[in-house]
């Protein structure tokens, strides 16, 4: 449920309301827009019931039912778009926000080439992961906290953000020692102890897409996430599986009008997951900005040829720079610029 508050509303009204709505066992959750609050109440059914019955409080001008079990994500909470601010960089504004670097981070030398590629390129952010998800328990697995610690320095000596993976409860204080923005796999999306933790942990997450998951599967696991604390939780359409075989998975372009449609939340793309071909980056990249997406992420590698996983699908810092010049292109004729 929703309490709306009154445009003439008081600082005092709103405190009533947030007792009451305490003294039923329920919790809150504020959102402030240009011309008014909105209070969303989570918890007990019953007592969401309760507290509606008895609601006609000084400064609320109405209370509205949200239908869909997602409640904090959905659009009927906040009508206005969540534009999430990690130290500057805003996520969700009027420009596409770039995640770019390698899958994994495989030593300083080839970090510190990557992030200077990806920082002249234009990108935000800088991509990597210390911990390594892998098909194969005898694949590279990643560096772990020293993998953690070369993130952290490369970004900082070429003014980037960092955005990493963390693939378990025990290591949720640990990345977020390091990252700006706590990562959430596609194996991992329906992980609902970890994706409590890192709700909790005061950093940001981006969630990507479960392999087979639906858009409200996908909106249920970032409800976790909110419902836990954090309000800065950036969606990530990373492709799903389906029949066909000739790309990696399947790009659900669709996925970020639907989800522009059910949440406030930002979402990004990820081309190079999404498809596994280098070729097919650049074209998926630019129809995701045209689809709307808030940005991209995107794996760009020093030497593909020679990178310890998905070197098929990594850019080099050349075709990097050229998708870079054509989504800014793009961007300003879509802003009619």
């Amino acid at each position: 449920m929703i309490i709306v508050m009154s445009p003439n509303s008081t600082e005092a009204d709103l405190e009533k309301v947030k007792i009451k709505i305490k003294s039923e066992g329920l919790e809150y959750h504020l959102s402030t827009g240009t011309s008014r609050t909105i209070v969303g109440v989570i918890g007990d059914k019953k007592a969401i019931s309760e507290l509606e019955m008895h609601c006609a409080l000084p400064g609320v001008e109405k209370t509205v039912r949200i239908t869909e079990k997602y409640k904090l994500v959905s659009r009927e909470f906040k009508q206005e778009n969540s534009v999430i601010d990690v130290g500057g960089v805003k996520i969700g504004g009027s420009q596409p926000v770039v995640m770019a670097g390698p899958c994994a981070v495989e030593s300083m030398e080839q970090l510190m080439e990557a992030a200077k590629a990806v920082s002249e390129g234009g990108a935000q952010f800088l991509r990597g992961g210390a911990f390594k998800p892998r098909t194969s328990p005898y694949d590279f697995q990643g560096m772990a906290e020293e993998g953690l610690k070369m993130l952290r320095q490369a970004a900082d000596k070429y003014n980037l953000k960092v955005v990493t993976e963390v693939l378990d409860q025990r290591t949720v204080e640990e990345v977020a020692e390091y990252a700006d923005v706590l990562q959430i796999g596609a194996r991992n999306m329906q992980n609902f102890q970890l994706l409590k933790e890192v709700g909790s942990c005061g950093r940001p997450v981006l969630l990507k897409r479960g392999l087979c998951a639906t858009i409200k599967e996908w909106l249920n696991a970032a409800e976790y996430v909110m419902s836990s604390g954090c309000d800065d939780v950036i969606f990530c359409e990373r492709g799903i599986r389906t029949y066909e075989t000739y790309t990696r998975n399947t790009l659900d372009l669709s996925a970020v009008v639907a989800v522009k449609e059910l949440s406030h939340l930002p979402i990004i793309v990820d081309p190079s997951h999404g498809t596994g071909r280098r070729s097919m980056v650049s074209p998926m990249a630019k129809a995701a900005i045209a689809a709307g997406a808030d940005g991209l992420i995107i794996e760009v590698h020093p030497h593909p040829e020679v990178a310890l996983c998905d070197g098929d699908q990594s850019l080099t810092p050349v075709e990097f720079n050229q998708v870079m010049d054509e989504i800014k292109r793009m961007s300003a004729i879509l802003r009619g610029e």
